[in-house]
């Protein structure tokens, strides 16, 4: 039976909010389908292989097999939600780039020339690019999805990012364009992000959201300098001070006081995949940090996400466990923009092509192991 999602806390039965605040949305998470995932172990054990010889490519067309109901999920329809906004703690020195860079970005995005471009271009994916708080005026353009809640967001040092309001109109945001792709025939998300200081809005939210120490969870971001490192040390630990109040409230409350508006788009995506059971391919640092808000509102989403590679930022190993995710790459990646999300997408088709092209023992007229031999083998 759908799982009814309510409200902020993970003991939560129903997730009800909207835009404007009077109205409310109800999202039903699906569990996972316990059936299929019998069926598609119980075909992995008659492949013509050693048991568990595959690896987690037999775990992952498990888990695929679980989030559609399907052995043969299609995964043709692949949408990276690559996201931007701006953030006020930039002017605090945290990054390594100006905040024109951000703007800059997407016009980029929009040209098709970055490597988030590249790499779908690569494996057939198509970006969705959308601007949710960029503080810049970007020109109008067919590829762009103008849906900017504010110019940025204030400094989390000295206050909250944004209002409780504004974080519950970006998440619908995100749940919008995920709603008109999977209208469209999405069958996978994937997440992506862009904004000059948002490792560090992400590292906040994280340590709000977790209690971990900040020394543990701030990495270098766009790669700053020892000085630039203990700034966004310091930022983060003011940001979670100055903003205590509003974060012992709840996921949502703490995503408003020190997130970003692309980070609540993202959990808006999330939730809204997960609802219609397509796997949901999680990038990086920033991605991570919305997946973890998405999974304390609503548990029933951690059953669709894949994380797609270990990013370099000095947290999101932990996220990871937090998440109970295990990555499947390890690249040493940390650009962000659904970058990582895409390059495994080779891995989700192998996992799905080996599961249902593999011969059985059966079909293939190979003889299965020897039970009896292998019970007296000496390394039994």
């Amino acid at each position: 039976m759908p799982q009814l999602l309510e409200g902020h806390g993970a003991k939560a039965t129903r997730l009800a909010f909207g835009v404007p605040m009077a109205e409310s949305i109800h999202i039903y998470i699906p569990s996972l389908d316990e059936g299929a995932m019998e069926q598609a172990a119980a075909r992995q054990g008659r492949l013509t292989k050693p048991a568990g010889s595959l690896g987690r490519l037999e775990e992952l067309s498990i888990n695929l097999a679980g989030m559609t109901g399907r052995l043969d999920p299609p995964l043709a329809n692949r949408i990276v939600f690559t996201l931007a906004a701006d953030h006020g703690v930039a002017a605090e020195g945290v990054s390594a780039y100006p905040r024109d860079v951000t703007p800059q970005m997407v016009l980029n995005f929009l040209r098709g020339a970055a490597a988030i471009n590249v790499l779908a271009r690569q494996m057939n994916a198509r970006v969705v690019i959308a601007d949710l708080g960029v503080d810049a005026d970007l020109p109008s353009h067919p590829n762009l999805h103008p849906l900017k809640v504010r110019r940025g967001t204030a400094s989390i040092t000295k206050g909250p990012a944004m209002s409780l309001r504004e974080a519950r109109q970006a998440i619908e945001h995100g749940r919008r364009l995920a709603r008109d792709e999977i209208a469209n025939g999405l069958d996978v998300a994937l997440t992506g992000d862009m904004g000059i200081g948002n490792t560090t809005a992400a590292a906040a939210l994280i340590c709000a959201l977790t209690q971990l120490d900040p020394n543990d969870v701030v990495g270098r971001g766009t790669g700053v300098d020892d000085d630039g490192l203990e700034r966004k040390r310091l930022a983060v630990r003011a940001a979670l001070a100055v903003n205590a109040e509003l974060i012992a409230q709840g996921p949502i409350e703490s995503l408003a006081a020190v997130g970003g508006l692309e980070i609540a788009g993202l959990v808006g995506v999330i939730l809204e995949a997960a609802a219609a059971r397509r796997p949901v391919v999680i990038d990086g640092f920033i991605s991570g940090a919305a997946a973890l808000v998405a999974v304390q509102v609503a548990p029933g989403a951690s059953g669709y996400l894949i994380a797609s590679h270990r990013s370099q930022e000095l947290g999101h190993g932990a996220l990871l466990r937090r998440l109970g995710l295990r990555p499947l790459l390890d690249l040493d990646l940390r650009l962000g923009e659904g970058t990582g999300a895409v390059l495994a997408l080779p891995l989700l088709e192998a996992a799905v092509r080996t599961l249902n092209e593999m011969a059985t023992f059966d079909e293939a007229g190979v003889s299965e192991r020897d039970q009896e031999a292998a019970h007296n083998s000496p390394h039994n």
